[in-house]
């Protein structure tokens, strides 16, 4: 039988009957699988269950916009705005669209539910779900017991904290590890199978990784999975054959994937997202390998040492699992990369490391059982030793991880939606301001229930302020605002103070008055423009009620961060028309 070791470089060829564990067989019955795949996704659910209806203020962005498009204003924040591409995540952003055209999301409420909660965490539970089946697919292939693999990987990847907490933030983490791992199982099953030179496969390889490029930019990274696993299984008279199947995958995603580019072009007249622009994602360094010490200190020496110790284990033996390991390898090393490509997200919990923990679980639950089928006595001895210890110092810095989360969860979409929304609504009618602009850092809950034309000082939605962040140009960023823009008002605090200067500017204090500051410094707060201000009372009802309505209302909403921000999210709402925060 040829060897199709990473080290020989040869194709695999079929296993023969012998070589197959019993449950390569196709099972005689479905429960058992199943039971696995729902116990799994329901531990999943728990898991989930802890963080409440909080949803990441970011992933609002990706809801005003599939509220434009459902209503047929196009690919815009607000109807009123200039196209610009805002978001990141085209494939996300088209199902929630369709899940607002279907009025499941962004309508109403669901069993008392607010469906702008209820939607994105039932559809990421439902992706998880299917990273579960992938699993089992995979495990049916090199495992005696597959159903217990599935049930192993389950509860380990429901144990993990960055994995549970991004999949339900109302963000398109879930659908991009699907389908990453759904593309490494179909590359894995297709070498154990000896079917890697197919069309089937290099079509739905490219088909996976289109779906992952199309779900966040870094998704492209998955586009060499196919030909590095051709690459390092391919021999010398298959050479022709190898070169085919890798150009139609090739050809299978970078069609949609082009086809995507020049509408992008043509819609929003740049070659990358502008939130790309804004971010000034730059080539990687010898720095951003230290990125993957967060990895490691993350889930623990011992988890990562033990890991790396089977991989050489399972390589150094012979099993159906040592043919197809770098199948699996392949895809986990791309989505590491990226990781330490991409640079570091304020958002924090490694939120781009989302694909990595399935990739990983389904890789070292696999490493693990076909180890311990194979090993003596002693040989089981230290692989519970080893595994035990790993589960254990894993363990507590998840249950740590997972309760720091729940206590202090990143920005929630409905702080933003009641202190910049909601409030500044407020301000515009008490001021009798009817056609206003607000410039702001934060967008998400804000696009949602705000009246107002809103400029994102962050530059995510804002072409020119984009490119000022780009350029690292704030002096010009500061003229922009104070001499084209000029909102009516303006927000500003903690880092968009030191990054922008824009409160500290002398036009601020020239065209500006303050409706409120906080104690700690007389640049943070909110600040109308004098000329739309018809006179001090009405200023001073202003500045009454941002006390008196606005900073009760901001004080609940971080005093219960996992709350929901009421039935629905609509453009005018003021706090006073607001649902008590509850959980």
């Amino acid at each position: 039988m040829t060897d199709g070791t990473i080290a020989g470089r040869r194709a695999v060829q079929p296993l023969a009957e012998r070589d197959l564990d019993p449950a390569a067989r196709r099972p005689t019955s479905m429960f058992f699988p199943l039971a696995s795949i729902l116990g799994g996704t329901g531990l999943i659910a728990l898991h989930a269950a802890r963080f409440g209806s909080w949803t990441a203020d970011d992933a609002a962005i990706t809801f005003a916009y599939a509220r434009s498009l459902s209503d047929g204003y196009g690919p815009v924040l607000q109807p009123d705005a200039e196209p610009v591409e805002g978001f990141s995540n085209p494939a996300w952003l088209a199902l929630l669209t369709i899940g607002r055209l279907i009025k499941l999301f962004d309508r109403g409420t669901i069993f008392g539910i607010p469906d702008y909660v209820l939607f994105p965490k039932a559809v990421g539970l439902l992706f998880c779900a299917g990273i579960l089946v992938a699993f089992y697919a995979a495990a049916c292939k090199v495992a005696r017991r597959p159903t217990l693999v599935t049930s192993v990987s389950a509860v380990i990847l429901a144990a993990i904290p960055s994995f549970v907490v991004w999949c339900f933030s109302g963000l398109e983490n879930s659908l991009f590890a699907l389908a990453a791992v759904w593309l490494a199982v179909v590359i894995f099953r297709a070498v154990l199978d000896n079917r890697l030179l197919s069309a089937k496969v290099a079509l739905l390889s490219g088909v996976l990784v289109t779906l992952a490029a199309l779900t966040r930019p870094d998704g492209l990274i998955y586009a060499a999975a196919y030909p590095l696993v051709v690459l390092i299984y391919l021999q010398r008279p298959m050479l022709s054959s190898g070169v085919r199947h890798v150009l139609l995958h090739v050809a299978s995603f970078g069609l949609p994937c082009g086809a995507y580019l020049i509408w992008r072009y043509l819609t929003f007249g740049r070659l990358v997202p502008n939130t790309a622009v804004a971010k000034s994602q730059s080539l990687p360094t010898v720095g951003n390998f230290a990125r993957i010490g967060e990895l490691v200190l993350y889930v623990g020496v011992v988890s990562v040492l033990t890991f790396a110790v089977l991989v050489g284990v399972v390589l150094a033996g012979r099993s159906p699992l040592r043919t197809g390991l770098a199948a699996l390898l392949v895809p986990l090393a791309l989505a590491v990369s990226a990781f330490v490509i991409l640079g570091k997200d304020w958002m924090g919990e490694l939120r781009f490391a989302t694909p990595i923990w399935p990739l990983a679980t389904l890789t070292g639950t696999l490493m693990v059982f076909q180890v311990a089928s194979n090993a003596s006595a002693r040989g089981r001895s230290l692989l519970s030793i080893g595994v035990v210890a790993a589960i254990m110092s894993s363990g507590f810095m998840f249950v740590n991880f997972s309760n720091e989360f729940r206590a202090t969860p990143t920005y929630p979409v409905c702080v933003v939606a009641d202190r910049l929304g909601r409030s500044f609504n407020g301000y515009a009618n008490i001021l009798g301001v009817h056609h206003g602009s607000l410039l702001l850092p934060d967008l998400g809950g804000s696009a949602l229930t705000s009246r107002l034309h809103l400029v994102d000082m962050a530059g995510l939605a804002e072409r020119r302020i984009a490119e000022f962040h780009r350029d690292n140009d704030k002096a010009s960023l500061r003229d922009y605002v104070f001499e084209v823009v000029k909102p009516t008002f303006i927000h500003s605090f903690g880092p968009w103070n030191a990054l922008t200067r824009i409160p500290q500017d002398p036009r601020m204090t020239r065209d500006y008055v303050a409706i409120y500051t906080y104690p700690e410094s007389q640049y943070e707060g909110d600040w109308v423009r004098k000329d739309v201000v018809p006179g001090a009372e009405r200023l001073k009802a202003a500045q009454n009620y941002a006390i008196a309505v606005m900073l009760p209302v901001t004080s609940a909403r971080w005093a219960s961060p996992l709350s929901h921000c009421g039935p629905t999210l609509r453009v005018g709402q003021t706090p006073t028309t607001w649902t008590a925060p509850r959980r």
